[in-house]
């Protein structure tokens, strides 16, 4: 029995599969990946460059409640849980807490990971730091609060 087409049938899903982790670690975008029971099963170089987390540190870690701060806990958790029984959820933002303690601010997009069988197998989180983005948010509302300040006062009466 000739079994050359599916040793190449399978070199080919190797390969792909290979370029699929390639992507994923040289994504300019924190990846991050859990099993059905919450625990780090991938972590790529852009997340681990934004935590400060190495990737050995995190792998098979409680995501939520090792690198998830308490006060969000319960809503990345659900996020999560959301995506494990197969609703996916775009735009969801939290903050993390870094190795040496900063917040960064994280844009999160779940998706529900299958296997061959598709049963769901875990969740792959994609994510983009907006810290840079929130800080400016919040300095044009505090420039543009002074300048109506301003405007205030140049408006009131002055007696003297």
């Amino acid at each position: 029995q000739d079994i050359t087409a599916i040793n190449d049938s399978q070199a080919e899903l190797s390969r792909l599969a290979n370029d699929l982790q390639l992507v994923i670690e040289a994504a300019n975008a924190p990846i991050f990946g859990i099993d059905t029971n919450g625990f780090v099963n991938e972590w790529n170089r852009k997340a681990a460059a934004i935590t400060g987390f190495s990737r050995e540190e995190v792998m098979g870690k409680d995501l939520v409640r090792r690198f998830i701060t308490p006060e969000y806990q319960d809503s990345v958790g659900e996020v999560l849980h959301k995506a494990l029984q197969g609703e996916e959820t775009a735009n969801f933002e939290f903050p993390l807490f870094t190795k040496s303690n900063e917040r960064v601010d994280i844009l999160l997009n779940a998706a529900t990971r299958r296997g061959t069988d598709e049963v769901v197998v875990g969740v792959v989180g994609v994510g983009q730091d907006i810290t840079a983005i929130n800080d400016s948010q919040a300095e044009l509302s505090r420039l543009a609060n002074d300048l109506q300040l301003v405007i205030e006062a140049a408006n009131a009466p002055i007696f003297g």
